[in-house]
């Protein structure tokens, strides 16, 4: 029986797995999942994890339960060696260990791109993981907290002050889902006022949201400042040493918040630790059809889909255009990739991924929202509806649809649940010093 090996367990490789165990046929082949974690992140829900509008396990699709056919190791694929079908693998416990295979499906997914800015590594939260969006939302209540029992100052004022780095379409959802919980939070605590909470969201080019077209963009511009927001466009960061953020336009100030959604970079494993092709930005050489390889040969047995792959967009029209790494393709070709598998053990010709865009769709906070295709353009609470729709019918299972849909219920009738679990970061402290966790750390909820 051939051994099938999915690198990564995000999108690309959580599908391709999904749909393997479906279409295979029993002791037809089996199917290997190398991934760190334990679960598939469904990223576009981690902006509404950041304002809790959606549960943080909610947001996460566990491996285990959905792929019972499929076995999963927990680690890392270090290092490829195609030409004997062989791959390294660093467990999340002991020692590196080689692992065979007949059949290899790159989807190690893209990694955050640091730019080396001074202080990011030591301050800044990334927004890519589940962890990092519950990180981001527990430091903003805590923040409250504290500054509540502040004068008015310094210190108030920089545990009061958000910033974020990167005006994509992560950026600027997180950046509006946060904005909205804030706005909310300075009505529970009558130490503060709307005033005293600042919202910063730098992007180094002259627009935010490249996805869409310039009016749109310039109208969500235009609306996160009515909210009272600060867009700095045409400006990048300089420094953030100790929460001191420094940008090129010669803006100063402090914040103790700091997120980088600049971007992604390629994963390094498949940049440089593989002997399959990639082009100068390192990415996987990959043909329409998903086979690893150029249009004149391609690799026997190596396939790639996601973020990490340079996959043609045959719907651009023109040559050298590749799909962009976003949830719409990785899912669509993690599906194509895994029926392509399934056929070329058959014997049949695999197919070639073509998809044809169906819009953009943002969420801006709560009941704000921003969706286009082509011409059309709906804003507000149209387009935010249409953004929740899209996205539990997207999420995979019937089991994840239902647990979203009930938080997003109960939250209609009660409220966003407001509690900070900050301490969990330090589950020992409180029970090494035999009391209480620092003052800090308190929960508030309403």
């Amino acid at each position: 029986m051939r051994t099938i090996l999915v690198v990564g367990g995000g999108y690309a490789g959580f599908y391709t797995a999904w749909k393997l165990e479906k279409k295979l046929r029993r002791d037809e082949a089996r199917v290997v999942v190398v991934d760190p974690r334990p679960y598939m992140t469904y990223q576009p829900f981690l902006p509404e994890v950041l304002a809790g509008s959606v549960e943080a396990r909610h947001a996460a699709v566990s491996q285990r339960r959905h792929l019972r056919k499929t076995t999963l190791i927990s680690g890392s694929v270090v290092h490829v060696d195609h030409a004997h079908r062989t791959a390294t693998i660093q467990p999340a416990e002991g020692p590196e260990f080689a692992l065979a295979y007949d059949i290899i499906a790159v989807t190690a997914g893209a990694v955050t791109r640091q730019l080396g800015v001074p202080g990011i590594a030591e301050s800044a939260i990334g927004m890519k993981h589940v962890e990092e969006a519950v990180a981001i939302r527990d430091r903003l209540l805590t923040n409250f907290d504290r500054a509540s029992t502040l004068a008015p100052g310094p210190q108030r004022e920089k545990l009061l002050t958000v910033t974020f780095v990167g005006g994509g379409f992560s950026g600027v959802e997180g950046f509006g889902e946060l904005l909205s919980l804030a706005t909310a939070l300075t009505r529970l605590y009558p130490e503060l006022s709307p005033a005293d909470v600042r919202f910063h969201l730098v992007e180094a080019r002259g627009r935010i949201l490249p996805e869409v077209t310039d009016k749109p963009g310039q109208w969500v511009v235009r609306s996160l400042e009515k909210r009272g927001a600060q867009v700095h466009l045409n400006a990048q960061l300089v420094s953030a040493t100790d929460g001191h953020v420094v940008l090129s336009d010669g803006q100063e100030f402090d914040s103790d918040l700091i997120v980088w959604t600049v971007g992604n970079a390629v994963n390094p494993m498949v940049r440089n630790h593989t002997d399959l092709p990639i082009d100068a930005r390192g990415m996987l050489v990959v043909r329409a059809d998903l086979r690893v390889g150029t249009d004149s040969e391609a690799i026997p047995d190596a396939w790639g889909a996601g973020d990490d792959a340079a996959v043609p967009d045959l719907a651009a029209g023109r040559p050298g255009v590749a799909t962009v790494p976003n949830a719409q393709h990785a899912v669509r070709q993690g599906k194509l990739l895994a029926k392509n598998i399934v056929g070329s053990l058959r014997g049949r010709e695999p197919k070639q991924y073509l998809h044809h865009s169906l819009g953009t769709v943002a969420t801006l906070g709560l009941g704000r929202g921003i969706f286009q295709y082509k011409g059309i353009v709906i804003k507000g609470l149209p387009a935010w509806l249409m953004h929740r729709g899209y996205h539990v019918l997207a999420v995979p299972s019937w089991e994840r649809k239902a647990r979203v849909l009930a938080v997003w219920l109960t939250a209609a009738v009660f409220g966003r649940d407001i509690v900070s679990l900050a301490s969990v970061q330090d589950p020992r402290r409180a029970f090494v010093t035999g009391g209480e966790p620092a003052a800090a750390d308190h929960a508030r909820s309403a």
